[in-house]
């Protein structure tokens, strides 16, 4: 099995910065690629962002140039820095894992996490 676990959400002002920690324990050999999803109250969940074990990276287009995605192959540990936050980012936001990038562009990853909250007030 694998496991993910969010970190680093919270309350930000717009304009403000947060970045989120997806650490992922148990059968990473099976981890190809990795997602950030949000889901705001009432809306669907998006993908924000994902990064693949080659390092290729793809980002929604409303996060383009404020968010980054990166990760720490020595911890374990997928980031999402978030720039110059506003208030449509609040959301929550989750990491997923699977073996294959398809399953992360289409929402159908192995592996999710439980999420953490990111509230921008205006």
């Amino acid at each position: 099995q694998v496991q993910l676990v969010e970190s680093g959400g919270g309350l930000v002002q717009a304009g403000g910065s947060l970045r989120l920690s997806c650490a992922v324990s148990g059968f990473i050999f099976r981890i190809n690629a990795v997602g950030w999803y949000r889901q705001a109250p009432g809306k669907q969940r998006e993908l924000v962002a994902a990064i693949t074990s080659g390092g290729n990276t793809n980002y929604a287009d409303s996060v383009k140039g404020r968010f980054a995605i990166s990760r720490d192959n020595a911890k374990n540990t997928v980031y999402l820095q978030m720039n110059s936050l506003k208030p449509e980012d609040t959301a929550v936001y989750s990491c997923a894992a699977g073996s294959r990038g398809s399953a992360i562009v289409a929402g159908t990853a192995d592996y999710w996490g439980q999420g953490t909250q990111v509230t921008v007030s205006s």
